[in-house]
């Protein structure tokens, strides 16, 4: 008994994502031609000011610890980008600035939640969200956000959702898998709910500036009442292309945040301090480099999109923001392909792996095997070539 690990970590499980990924990788090294439609990260460089703000620092000797939540010109910066952005009021009090949006997560969860207590995850879902949950404690209940509503909560099954052990609900916006962006109609819904039933609101908007026609919204600028229970979550991986940064910041109510920092300075203590100096130039600096990213993904999204729903058997609908399609394969299930049969998403993610050289990540992975997600965050040629790829794979 002595010897005996952890039963609630045992049973956290692997990531779809990085095991398909990681497949795909071995293979590269193998000297096979493969192509990934795996990437969770923009295929853009960190923009050059970025990078010299991290130089200046090491050279400064600016390398030693900050506080724990993070530097206070950043929280600053922070608070600058939630009024000029969203149109929200917060103060240095009210950030806490970690290492990734995943960590920001992980301490807002591990804030609110007791034993016993319900966490509202959407599906299809990051694959992370109901790990995190259960990692705090709680329970994962999972509501279908079926592609017929826009892969949106659609009210009526959250009412229902809803039991006096539900804790929070998470909203991703943009999304990722689906690429779904909720309206102010869609939130003003949701936000009623969550202050009628007093439950707290996550979300996830770190995909907030990769969206496209659609303006964002944060569910917390809706009212005092609903920002004073909401925790947006944000950081600089996605906008400003700084994935392996780690970079990432909360906005809440100063009680919520002091119990955020208390448990990350123990846990971590503060972010990368040089990473901390480049974000402060990232969210005050040139804006441009996220424009001609959004302009890319767009042409992206636009061929893909409408190369998918040519291939027979594949559909998908337009995605409003992040970088992924989700694609419906649920015409293809049960099919037979060159004596192979498709069972699933991780059945046809094999498949086009290997026969194709095609990695894309299945939708099991998400909560639903039905689909299937690839990314844009590759280059016209690689999205050309792929999508050619699959299209004869399924011939």
């Amino acid at each position: 008994m002595a010897y005996d690990l952890s039963i609630k970590n045992k049973a956290i499980t692997d990531s779809v994502t990085l095991a398909i990924t990681a497949k795909a990788k071995k293979m590269k090294t193998e000297g096979i031609d493969v192509i990934s439609f795996g990437a969770g990260e923009p295929d853009f460089n960190t923009p050059l000011h970025i990078c010299e703000a991290a130089i200046q620092a090491i050279n400064s000797g600016q390398t030693g610890y900050t506080a724990a939540a993070g530097l206070p010109e950043l929280k600053q910066a922070i608070c600058e980008k939630f009024k000029n952005d969203n149109n929200l009021d917060y103060l240095p009090e009210n950030i806490v600035v970690s290492n990734g949006a995943k960590h920001s997560l992980f301490n807002a969860l591990q804030t609110i939640c007791n034993p016993g207590d319900e966490v509202i995850v959407p599906v299809p879902y990051w694959v992370s969200y109901p790990e995190l949950v259960i990692m705090a404690d709680a329970t994962p209940v999972l509501v279908a956000t079926p592609e017929s509503n826009g892969f949106k909560y659609n009210i009526e099954n959250l009412k229902k959702s809803i039991t006096s052990k539900t804790k929070a609900i998470i909203i991703n916006s943009p999304n990722n898998p689906t690429g779904t962006v909720y309206t102010k109609e869609d939130l003003k819904q949701i936000a009623d709910l969550a202050v009628e039933n007093s439950i707290y609101i996550i979300s996830d908007e770190i995909y907030e500036k990769l969206i496209y026609g659609e303006n964002h919204v944060s569910i917390a600028s809706l009212s005092d009442e609903i920002k004073e229970i909401t925790i947006v979550v944000n950081g600089m991986s996605k906008a400003y292309a700084m994935t392996g940064w780690r970079i990432g910041y909360t906005a809440s109510k100063k009680e919520i945040a002091n119990v955020m920092t208390n448990i990350q300075s123990h846990a971590t203590s503060n972010p990368n301090t040089v990473a901390q100096y480049a974000s402060i130039a990232a969210l005050k600096g040139d804006q441009n480099p996220i424009n001609e990213m959004v302009s890319a993904f767009i042409e992206r999204r636009n061929y893909m999109v409408d190369k998918i729903n040519s291939i027979e058997g594949l559909s998908c609908r337009m995605p409003e923001g992040a970088f992924y399609v989700m694609i419906n394969i649920s015409h293809i299930i049960g099919k037979k392909f060159d004596g192979f049969t498709v069972n699933g998403s991780m059945d046809f993610a094999e498949y086009l792996l290997n026969t194709a050289n095609v990695a894309v990540i299945p939708g099991i992975g998400f909560g639903d095997d039905n689909y299937i997600r690839v990314s844009y965050a590759t280059s016209m040629k690689n999205i050309k070539e792929g999508l050619e790829r699959i299209e004869q794979a399924l011939k």
